[in-house]
């Protein structure tokens, strides 16, 4: 099932944290981000710049977060990256970020899915799918040249899509730990009167 909200939506925040929380695992592994794109064009860089929002909301934490603006994991590194997060965290649920292509009618959506993605596709690329969830915003309409609509996408887009998308994901990672942690501490107390 597809979740989509609004980019001027104030509550798409709690509406990708509760998207998160339905189509997520709640049991193993904290989750592992995975934000794609480019710093070098501003539609490209949704991924880098939720990524490095991600890892100041999560510093100190148990969450690994790949893709920012100081190390971006372009399209063309997916292909690596599938084979480097299934042997470093090969019981983690990956959470791929990207931006995308669309209807007309769907710029300014932030859609979840319990599905992968496939980066670079909106630039007529051919690539490995990624990850088990994927939040894509929608950046630009489809189109023969989305190259060029990527590099004319406004950045206030982006950086309000990369604030709503880091907001929920942080929020669930955050609860997501915060359960694993309670229910670590009750197994224990649950032993310890075995």
């Amino acid at each position: 099932m597809d979740y989509s909200f609004n980019l001027y939506n104030s509550l798409a925040p709690s509406g990708i944290y509760l998207a998160l929380k339905k189509i997520m695992p709640t049991d193993g592994a904290a989750p592992v981000i995975l934000c794609i794109g480019s710093d070098l064009s501003v539609g490209d860089s949704l991924g880098p710049v939720t990524g490095t929002k991600l890892k100041q909301s999560l510093a100190g934490l148990n969450c690994y977060v790949y893709g920012t603006l100081a190390k971006p994991i372009t399209a063309h590194e997916v292909k690596y990256m599938n084979d480097f997060l299934k042997f470093t965290h090969p019981s983690s649920p990956i959470i791929a970020i990207d931006a995308a292509v669309g209807l007309a009618g769907d710029i300014g959506l932030i859609k979840v899915a319990q599905k992968g993605l496939k980066p670079g596709s909106g630039a007529n690329k051919k690539l490995d799918k990624v990850g088990d969830v994927s939040i894509m915003g929608i950046i630009a309409e489809q189109s023969v040249f989305n190259y060029s609509l990527f590099s004319s996408t406004r950045l206030n887009v982006i950086y309000k899509m990369s604030e709503i998308i880091a907001e929920g994901v942080s929020s669930f990672v955050l609860d997501y730990i915060q359960n694993a942690n309670v229910k670590e501490v009750s197994d224990n107390v649950l032993k310890a009167f075995i």
